[in-house]
């Protein structure tokens, strides 16, 4: 088993980072493209911004196939043959000549992004020890957040400068060495033990774990909040690209440094778990969200970036404590029960810009946000109720344990 020091251990890990930040920079790379989309093609806001969810979409349904596929097949070989796809995919984007086309390759590469994200931590499981799995994973969420950023900066800064296509080939060219360094510094699987892929398996965790109103909540919070958190980034862009503000797509991508408070807000959570209960803090990163879109609302550049920042933070704090809630709360499968999570977040993701569209439609970027916290506020119930069910657990808990103790006295 790799240990937490040695070569094997950081090529390993080095190889999940540019792995993920490939992932994440491919399907992020559109987003401070949407303007400019919707004009080279001649369609509409929501159109463009369906370049960007009809992957979200395509990768959130193969996220559930690619766990069992790989604990039958192995786990690098699928890695490795699916980041090819996205290289490819990716090339083939910069030469689509109509908006099918590419709306088309977009859902093929979703299918292609899913397979790292769902069996990255798997493949930690098979070959590195408890200790260095732990470290690892930290390192390796770390590549989301870069390749979320530097998607989005690749996509702002080239294709503001050469347009739409020559973004999408400089992302195949930086998917290709990423790709490539991917494949050489992975280790080969040692540990790896094959198991008969069975759907009937599949099918009775997911229906195990859809009966657990513990766990639907968690999917319905993480959900909802990404349904909302990211699809009002695609319509800000829409905002800044008008006037008063006439920001050019370099300045926009700039944008998604906001990101950055998200990380913060991840590495809060576990330190805000010691002293407040999960759901309670799943209300709070809720909040917070309400609170950043209402600063939105300001008509001033600097007041909107405050608010994103603010979005950001109590997203990710959110976020990450749903997920750790769904692996605490899991009775078995927790992997697949984790991966559902995945599913539900993503689909969130693919469906808010048709939920935004008839607001932003009615009334810009202050109907958006009305229409935002609409759904916010039932996100914030159904957390109340989530931390109202622990509470009984908890009490009933406590008061199993003092009759028990009384008795054996």
């Amino acid at each position: 088993m790799i240990e937490s020091s040695g070569w094997a251990f950081w090529r390993g890990t080095l190889a999940l980072i540019i792995g993920s930040f490939m992932v994440f920079a491919n399907v992020y790379v559109t987003q401070p493209l949407l303007p400019m989309i919707a004009q080279t093609y001649e369609i509409s806001e929501l159109q463009a911004a369906s370049s960007f969810t009809i992957t979200t979409l395509t990768l959130g349904l193969s996220l559930l196939f690619y766990g069992p596929l790989s604990d039958a097949l192995g786990r690098k070989k699928i890695m490795v043959l699916t980041l090819l796809g996205v290289t490819l995919t990716t090339y083939a984007l910069s030469l689509a000549s109509d908006y099918s086309t590419l709306l088309l390759l977009r859902a093929i590469q979703g299918f292609f992004l899913a397979g790292l994200p769902a069996i990255a931590v798997a493949y930690l499981g098979d070959e590195y020890t408890p200790h260095a799995m732990a470290l690892a994973v930290g390192l390796y969420i770390s590549g989301n957040t870069l390749g979320g950023i530097g998607g989005r900066l690749i996509g702002g800064f080239v294709g503001e400068w050469q347009g739409p296509s020559a973004a999408f080939t400089t992302m195949a060219v930086v998917s290709l060495i990423c790709f490539l360094l991917f494949w050489v510094l992975l280790p080969k699987s040692q540990h790896f033990q094959a198991k008969p892929f069975l759907v009937r398996t599949l099918v009775t965790n997911v229906t195990l774990h859809m009966r657990n109103p513990v766990l639907v909540m968690c999917y319905v919070i993480g959900g909802l909040n990404f349904f909302i958190f990211i699809n009002q980034f695609s319509y800000i862009t829409f905002v800044l690209e008008d006037a008063p503000y006439s920001l050019s797509a370099k300045y926009v991508s700039l944008l998604f440094l906001t990101y950055l408070s998200g990380t913060v807000g991840s590495a809060f959570s576990g330190k805000l778990a010691g002293y407040l209960s999960q759901p309670k803090i799943m209300m709070i990163g809720t909040g917070i969200i309400m609170l950043g879109s209402l600063v939105t609302l300001y008509p001033s550049l600097v007041t909107i970036i405050i608010g994103l920042f603010v979005n950001c933070f109590g997203f990710f704090l959110c976020h990450s404590t749903a997920s750790s809630y769904v692996s605490k709360n899991a009775k078995q499968a927790k992997a697949s029960a984790s991966s559902l999570y995945l599913v539900f977040y993503y689909l969130g993701a693919s469906v808010g810009g048709f939920y935004l569209d008839p607001f932003w439609q009615f009334g810009g970027w202050s109907a958006v946000v009305l229409g935002s916290w609409l759904v916010l506020a039932g996100v914030l119930f159904v957390a109340f109720i989530l931390s109202r069910r622990q509470q009984k657990n908890e009490t009933y808990e406590g008061a199993k344990s003092i009759a028990g103790t009384l008795m054996s006295k």
